[in-house]
């Protein structure tokens, strides 16, 4: 396997946002040479990504200069600062801490990914799941659970007593068992042109069009093809009416003022015209007051506009289109 995919294969295997940050460190060449290997394969197989994953953890390992941490430093360090009788209990209580931590996987999963597993199972489960979860986690869960079943699941933590042990272990290796098939089986599809136009669309605006402009000296159709996919600010053009009033909703005015100072004449028409003759003036106003900006923030604000537009879609409440043409009906 040559580097140009294994690279390609590790970036599939980070979140999103964070291959976007990667891909935007390399040079350009490389960025270009692992777009077109992500566009251009559509199947990973599990053992490549085992391979590579380990791979660049063998070099991380061998390329980091700092050989401490563990509990063998621990213990030394502790030894030095309280002597052997403190060092010891503080050590004994945390080897029991790190040995008995039921759900310790989920803590790096994130929240979305373990609503899609818990969001149908009974209260009693989930409230044992939840109950192990670092606070700020389980708030987050919580409130991504139906409002019915919030109250249940609450009303469970409150009176949950003390659980036996293998009916905690019976449900941490249930969990943990469907969540790696299913990342696994969502990996082997992974690539492909709707990959590289997600990965793009989370980029900032300059690297994006950098990697587009160089990729289309080689592949002008290639290019064209992922730009159907993505979503830029521009494209609210392609949102009807009432996308735009949902969307409206959504933003608030202090951000359309920074957000459309960088935009063409049609799309502030289109904006300002979803809204009332009076809130259409405030807007035009505070986009006076403002003054000049910087390119960066309006860049910026614009992409916020943009991930409110992502947060609909996938909500259900708007439909975007995913080609520059406007959908024709026949009576």
């Amino acid at each position: 396997m040559d580097d140009i995919r294994k690279a390609a294969i590790f970036l599939l295997s980070l979140e999103k946002p964070l291959a976007a940050e990667v891909l935007s460190q390399l040079p350009r060449r490389m960025v270009e040479a692992v777009t077109l290997e992500i566009a251009r394969n559509q199947d990973v197989s599990r053992e490549e990504q085992s391979g590579v994953i380990k791979e660049f953890s063998t070099l991380a390992r061998d390329q980091t200069p700092i050989e401490r941490g563990g509990m063998e430093f621990a213990d030394e360090l502790l030894r030095q600062s309280l002597g052997d009788d403190g060092a010891g209990k503080i050590l004994e209580s945390v080897r029991q801490s790190m040995s008995s931590m039921p759900f310790g996987f989920l803590h790096k999963a994130g929240t979305e990914n373990l609503l899609t597993f818990i969001v149908e199972e009974h209260p009693q489960t989930i409230a044992l799941i939840m109950s192990h979860l670092p606070t700020a986690m389980g708030a987050d869960v919580l409130s991504g659970l139906p409002a019915a079943k919030q109250l249940e699941v609450i009303r469970r933590i409150a009176n949950m007593e003390q659980t036996n042990p293998e009916v905690v272990h019976d449900v941490e290796q249930s969990l943990e068992s469907r969540m790696t098939s299913t990342f696994n089986q969502q990996l082997e599809k992974a690539g492909g042109v709707p990959m590289v136009a997600q990965i793009l669309n989370v980029t900032d605006r300059m690297t994006n069009k950098t990697i587009l402009e160089n990729l289309e000296q080689q592949d002008p159709d290639l290019v064209d093809e992922i730009k159907r996919l993505m979503f830029v600010f521009d494209d609210l053009l392609k949102l009807d009416d009432k996308a735009i009033q949902a969307l409206l909703k959504e933003v608030d005015n202090s951000q359309w003022s920074v957000a459309l100072k960088g935009a063409s004449e049609e799309i502030r028409q289109r904006i300002l015209g979803n809204l009332s003759q009076r809130a259409a003036e405030l807007l035009r106003e505070e986009m006076e007051f403002l003054g000049p900006l910087r390119l960066s923030d309006v860049e910026a604000m614009q992409q916020q506009v943009v991930d409110a537009v992502r947060r609909l879609e996938d909500a259900g409440e708007i439909e975007v289109a995913t080609t520059g043409e406007q959908e024709q009906f026949i009576n």
